[in-house]
């Protein structure tokens, strides 16, 4: 039976989160290496400071109520609640990185409770594109590198539109593929991107640009974007490095064959930050104060 691409990616991440846990700790994204991408630094710090770098660059100085959407095992989630004394709430479609989630929310002491504490967060299996969230619940979204998984990306950043607070931000930073303005995507330049999507589950990826009319056709206001490809490209090689341990291989060959295939498919997406054919995209926009009605539907951006 052909399985749903909910599925696949559940699937995925509920076999090597642990993994991925074991050898790199919470934080499932990228890191930051200095603007020019030339900066040393402990492979976990460097995840640590692409949430700070990004939290500066979109100007989040406070939160209350936020929404990680594609929480991992919760990594961003705490940081974040912890950070600005909020509540916060993560949504994946792994069980097992909710469960995990739950679990690292306990040991810190911000598991919600029937005295509510300053900071707390909670976990949920959910599909990004059927929050079970009311309208105007978030004045902060976070997602950090799980737009490249979803299936429609106009539908995502609705629902996210949706369920963000009027003057609240939503803060998007993901996978892309090069803008095509200048020049279309080539046959060669399709294929090496269709090896990335079958081996990290991924529907599709679009350009930053695409992203940013989409956004704009939602009546997201104040929009910003940015390319930080060069800041996080070194991230790729660290990986790599990290995959060859003993204590990695061994905990490949327990994950299961479509870890072990992720791991040796690393280079794809090295080489593609090497060619410029995967970009680091940032996208960071409001909704405008006094809006309470669902955004829109909105068309496919070409």
């Amino acid at each position: 039976m052909t399985l749903t691409l909910n599925q696949r990616i559940q699937q995925f991440y509920d076999a090597s989160s642990g993994l991925w846990e074991q050898t790199w700790g919470e934080h499932m994204h990228h890191g930051y290496y200095g603007e020019d991408g030339t900066q040393k630094k402990e492979r976990r710090q460097a995840q640590i400071d692409l949430i700070e770098e990004l939290l500066h660059w979109a100007d989040i100085q406070q939160a209350e109520n936020i929404l990680d959407v594609g929480c991992g095992i919760g990594g961003s989630t705490l940081y974040l609640a912890e950070k600005f004394q909020a509540t916060a709430t993560g949504i994946t479609l792994s069980p097992v990185q909710a469960n995990r989630a739950t679990q690292r929310a306990k040991d810190a002491g911000l598991a919600p409770t029937s005295v509510a504490p300053s900071a707390s967060a909670q976990f949920l299996v959910a599909d990004a594109l059927n929050m079970p969230f009311a309208d105007n619940s978030f004045d902060f979204i976070w997602s950090l590198e799980s737009g490249e998984h979803m299936p429609t990306k106009e539908k995502f950043l609705q629902e996210c539109y949706r369920v963000l607070k009027p003057g609240g931000t939503f803060l998007f930073v993901t996978w892309c593929h090069r803008p095509t303005n200048q020049q279309s995507l080539t046959a060669d330049e399709r294929k090496h991107l269709e090896d990335i999507y079958r081996v990290y589950c991924l529907p599709y990826v679009v350009s930053l640009p695409e992203y940013e009319a989409m956004a704009r056709s939602l009546s997201f206001q104040n929009i910003r974007t940015a390319d930080w490809s060069t800041a996080v490209a070194p991230f790729w090689d660290v990986v790599i490095d990290s995959a060859i341990t003993p204590a990695s291989i061994f905990g490949l060959l327990l994950s299961g064959w479509g870890t072990i295939q992720a791991a040796l498919s690393l280079g794809l997406m090295q080489r593609g930050y090497q060619r410029g054919l995967i970009r680091f995209g940032l996208l960071c926009g409001e909704k405008a104060r006094g809006e309470g009605q669902e955004a829109r539907d909105v068309g496919v951006v070409a």
